[in-house]
């Protein structure tokens, strides 16, 4: 796409420059390009020679002189700040051991916490300068997530994303936690991709499934186990059993973990592949759902699970995001006594387009076998 093209709308197309190959590509032509987190210093180009015009540089690292000569020529140059924990302009997304860096069993130093500790410094009053940060780091979770899933102009994603929700507190030992492992396998098995909110508890059990795929079913089973020994997330041993498990069974299937720092310091889930943690639990949570088009499937959760269902409701009642998606509960009681959430959601859906894509049941394989008989539903009229 090169510098100058207008769209359509006669729009001026920024073409986005993320890695080195496609900065040596442009020769020297960089009108109406950004630039994102490359070390340029070792470039060597003349800078003075080069078209320059409506052209950004965010954390880049540059040689002073180049970096004069291009504020000269008009360029926009945004540098990643020295004493921020975090990168505002990184253009992947993390992985748990960048996260878990600096981590012990017998300290806790870790770059996850680093970064969650400077954000609570200032977590309901940031100054401006920490607010546009922030803002900037979670468009780049924004921008890599758009790059994983590979999106078409309609909005879908050429990844099958399938969410899974439910309670952070849920016991490694809890067949809630056994049940969602198992059906996100099948699902992973099944050419779905799994996303979790990225923490404890269902959360987990989500992203370990969705590794374990196409491994032996004992297989999953013994890691359970291992991870049995320390149930809760406040156990002490309960990074070490994960490791365990990761250190027997070392090659996973990927799958992707979307976390927040906004609800206080948690173990990372160390069986995502890929990591989007956000700032914004807000953005984080309607991101979640958003990309979850293939389905939603709830195991039992407690007040934040409930607002999520809501949310997602809300997306399926208004086709928010071009698709009608299928929600399914994996818990009867939870769901139909407990709470009577289901029966509430049959009811306030009744005539619309995703009343027959709500479902119950407490079979993992009831999961798959509804989620392939029920893809998503593109919203008529809309573009």
């Amino acid at each position: 796409m090169p510098g100058g093209k207008l769209s359509a709308t006669n729009e001026i197309i920024i073409t986005e420059v993320a890695s080195l190959q496609q900065f040596r590509r442009k020769g020297l032509s960089f009108q109406n390009c950004t630039f994102q987190d490359l070390d340029l210093r070792k470039a060597k180009i003349d800078w003075t020679k080069a078209k320059i015009e409506n052209t950004t540089f965010l954390g880049c690292q540059l040689a002073l002189e180049d970096e004069l000569i291009l504020y000269r020529k008009g360029a926009y140059i945004y540098k990643c700040p020295a004493n921020l924990p975090y990168n505002p302009f990184r253009k992947k997304l993390y992985d748990w051991k960048e996260l878990m860096e600096g981590y012990t069993s017998k300290k806790d130093n870790s770059i996850d916490l680093k970064i969650y500790n400077h954000f609570s410094q200032s977590k309901f009053n940031p100054t401006i300068n920490e607010a546009l940060w922030q803002r900037i780091h979670d468009h780049a979770m924004d921008d890599a997530l758009r790059d994983l899933l590979q999106y078409n102009k309609d909005g879908m994603t050429k990844k099958k994303c399938v969410g899974f929700m439910g309670g952070h507190s849920t016991k490694r030992n809890d067949p809630h936690y056994h049940k969602t492992a198992y059906a996100s396998k099948l699902l992973a098995e099944n050419k779905y991709f799994v996303v979790s909110g990225g923490g404890p508890g269902i959360m987990e059990a989500t992203n370990l499934g969705a590794y374990f795929a196409g491994k032996p079913q004992k297989a999953l089973a013994d890691a359970i186990a291992i991870l049995e020994k320390a149930p809760h997330y406040t156990d002490k041993n309960y990074h070490r059993q994960a490791v365990k498990v990761l250190d027997k069974y070392p090659k996973g299937k990927d799958s992707l973990a979307i976390p927040t720092w906004f609800y206080g310091h948690e173990p990372s889930n160390l069986f995502a592949s890929h990591i989007a943690k956000y700032f914004s639990n807000s953005i984080r949570e309607d991101t979640l759902l958003a990309i979850s088009l293939y389905g939603i499937v709830c195991a039992p959760g407690s007040a934040g699970t409930t607002q999520e269902i809501f949310m997602d409701a809300t997306q399926n009642h208004y086709g928010t995001f071009n698709y009608y998606s299928p929600i399914v509960f994996l818990g009867t009681h939870r769901y139909e006594i407990e709470t009577m959430i289901y029966p509430l959601l049959k009811q306030l859906s009744w005539g619309k387009e995703y009343h027959d894509l709500l479902y119950i049941t407490d079979e993992p394989k009831a999961v798959l076998d509804f989620l392939k008989k029920h893809p998503p539903i593109k919203v008529k009229g809309k573009k």
